[in-house]
């Protein structure tokens, strides 16, 4: 690795999969966009977004997703990306799960937030985890051992009950990035999206969008840009998106599983509902329990 060139993170958050401090190596440019969500919350579908309204008239890469690299995802060397990201002469973005004290905050660049109901994000994981290759997961260990970073073993994946358990563990990971964030709520650089909004008018939120990147679309292909976009369309074309054979049993048909709400009322226990309202009472300020978990107006 190089020196480190953008100054040390405020947190580390150091995991398998994930290492925040490959920021230290990246030099940031006002006009950045960072796509920041908690696993499975809609990070694919915004860099989609974010993406096509960059470049409406396709991506100037293989995918999407190299267009837009997982800055701390620890599946390539952090040198190549940075790389990548800096021979990029256009405006830039860029995917991070890490909250938001573990990676550089800066006035010049645009955060947005996508979030999703904590049960609808829970379930996806599981099947997220679940469809990782092996072979990818067992050098993810090795690597991650050889970089100082403690395995602490895998959450049961057979078991969807002891699965959520764990995922209820404080600090949790879900919650603890939807806290981080919501801090920065009123900053004129951060723009929150929920899920469900993006199911229900997913023109309205790619305006929202547009707007707060402050990007002119030509109107008479704005229908075109917004059906690009839909889940059923990224599926479709999603070697477009991301070569996701690579690290996923079944690619697209896994990752991109079904985007569908409200999986776990079949499977998850009334017990188990009230625990994580419970704890969403307890962990999570009022506004953002009622705007992010919007299971409760329905309960």
């Amino acid at each position: 690795m190089g020196d480190t060139i953008d100054g040390p993170v405020r947190r580390e958050y150091r995991s398998v999969v994930s290492d925040n401090r490959r920021w230290e190596y990246f030099t940031h440019r006002p006009g950045d966009i960072v796509v920041c969500t908690s696993p499975k919350c809609g990070t694919t579908w915004m860099q989609t977004i974010v993406a096509t309204l960059l470049f409406p008239d396709g991506v100037p890469a293989r995918t999407v997703m190299e267009l837009s690299p997982w800055l701390d995802a620890r599946f390539f060397p952090i040198d190549d990306v940075v790389a990548r990201l800096e021979s990029q002469r256009h405006r830039r973005s860029i995917k991070t799960h890490t909250p938001a004290d573990g990676i550089p905050w800066r006035d010049d660049v645009s955060y947005i937030v996508v979030v999703r109901d904590g049960l609808d994000a829970c379930m996806s994981f599981l099947n997220h985890l679940s469809n990782m290759r092996p072979e990818v997961v067992a050098l993810l260990v090795a690597s991650a051992q050889a970089d100082g970073i403690e395995f602490v073993g895998r959450p049961a994946l057979d078991d969807v009950h002891a699965f959520f358990a764990s995922w209820l563990e404080p600090p949790g990971v879900w919650f603890e990035h939807l806290n981080s964030f919501w801090a920065h709520r009123e900053e004129p650089n951060v723009l929150f999206v929920h899920f469900d909004d993006l199911k229900a008018d997913l023109d309205a939120e790619m305006r929202r969008v547009a707007t707060f990147l402050d990007l002119e679309v030509d109107e008479s292909r704005w229908t075109e840009l917004v059906e690009r976009c839909t889940f059923a369309s990224m599926k479709q074309r999603s070697a477009e998106i991301n070569d996701f054979d690579r690290l996923f049993i079944g690619g697209a048909d896994t990752f991109l599983y079904k985007g569908t709400n409200g999986r776990w009322r079949d499977v998850l226990t009334a017990d188990e509902v009230a625990a994580f309202d419970q704890q969403s009472a307890i962990r999570l300020p009022a506004d953002v329990n009622a705007w992010a978990n919007r299971h409760l107006a329905a309960t």
